[in-house]
């Protein structure tokens, strides 16, 4: 899933005149993700963990690649980029973090732990998409 919102991400660097139909695929993506996050009962608890555990393995590997090309443009890009990448990083190291809650919930925290992965994977999802702009505009 987030190879996909990254692989969007870079494609439509290549491609501006797709970038709306782009955007529409990576939403309908995530969504279905979230969708799928939602049917895990707390029997699946390990199935979820090691399907959030690969998420985060890809979600690292597609930031090292945007990181790579940010490094390729301009100090005024890069100036600009930085932070928000930075800020990415931290959606992934807060969506890390759900995954250990994950890891140590208990039948009686199983909802709302869910809940917050779901928002912690949500608000990196979001990064992604924002970060077609940033692919974008230099």
């Amino acid at each position: 899933m987030i190879t996909f919102l990254s692989a969007a991400a870079f494609a439509v660097s290549c491609r501006r005149e797709s970038a709306s139909q782009q955007l529409d695929k990576v939403q309908e993506k995530t969504k279905e993700a979230v969708r799928d996050m939602k049917d895990y009962t707390f029997a699946q608890k390990v199935e979820f963990t090691e399907k959030m555990k690969g998420q985060l393995v890809e979600i690292d590997k597609d930031l090292g690649q945007l990181d790579a090309k940010i490094e390729k443009s301009s100090d005024a890009v890069k100036a600009e980029i930085k932070p928000k990448l930075q800020a990415l990083r931290t959606r992934e190291a807060r969506l890390n973090q759900q995954l250990n809650d994950v890891e140590n919930a208990t039948e009686s925290t199983w909802d709302t732990v869910k809940i917050g992965t779901q928002q912690a994977y949500d608000a990196v999802a979001e990064g992604f998409q924002q970060s077609r702009q940033w692919v974008i505009a230099p």
